[in-house]
């Protein structure tokens, strides 16, 4: 395989991973949606995307392997691979915080929710930024795209924080809304740790354009 060919399913490789990305950030998406609407049809979507996600995501990894594989590539061409490899891998943690979402909203169909969930939904917007920047930062190749992750991921955890304090204090309150709070906290968890996800896109992408590692979950 020539450099021209190679290159091409390089940029292939690139729009899979975008499309990928398009998929978890649209599990994100529905996942709260879901549980602010308490739609179980569309947590139910978010579910059944999970299987979808999983697959593309092996397809992406064969690609990337067969193309070490037959090319051998070095320096610069191998850390893209390989970068591509470790976000793939990211992404699909995502969704699988997504359908841990989704799978709240089945638990509490029928209830009332103890509070307005403000936060939350502005944690997904958080997440989803974080995810459709970080590929873009990956495409680019732009590591101060990149490097913004660490105030977007410090921006989640001071809601995860604000949401934790609004919950103990429901749960203080009144016992009975100890169940239902868990599994808000449960929610507010999984978007957190989904941020978490987005900054480690951050510190491969960095890694692949400089060949230096920098934590970013500071």
């Amino acid at each position: 395989m020539g450099r021209k060919s190679f290159h091409a399913e390089l940029e292939e490789l690139q729009k899979d991973i975008l499309k990928l990305g398009g998929l978890v950030e649209q599990a994100i998406y529905k996942g709260v949606k879901s549980l602010v609407e308490m739609d179980v049809n569309l947590a139910q979507e978010v579910i059944d995307s999970d299987d979808v996600i999983d697959s593309y995501e092996l397809e992406i990894e064969n690609k990337c392997l067969t193309l070490i594989a037959r090319q051998q590539p070095m320096a610069r061409d191998l850390r893209t691979i390989g970068t591509a490899l470790k976000i793939i891998t990211d992404l699909e943690r995502m969704a699988d915080h997504s359908t841990g979402i989704a799978k709240v909203t089945k638990r509490l169909q029928g209830q009332e929710l103890i509070k307005p969930l403000v936060d939350v939904p502005r944690m997904a917007q958080l997440a989803q930024r974080m995810v459709a920047d970080s590929l873009q930062a990956f495409i680019q190749r732009d590591t101060n795209l990149a490097l913004e992750m660490i105030e977007l991921d410090h921006e989640v955890d001071n809601l995860y924080r604000q949401i934790f304090r609004e919950l103990l204090i429901l749960m203080m309150e009144e016992p009975k809304n100890i169940t239902q709070a868990t599994y808000i906290l449960l929610v507010a968890r999984n978007l957190e740790r989904i941020a978490d996800h987005a900054t480690n896109l951050g510190e491969w992408i960095i890694y692949m354009v400089t060949g230096v590692r920098k934590e970013l979950n500071l």
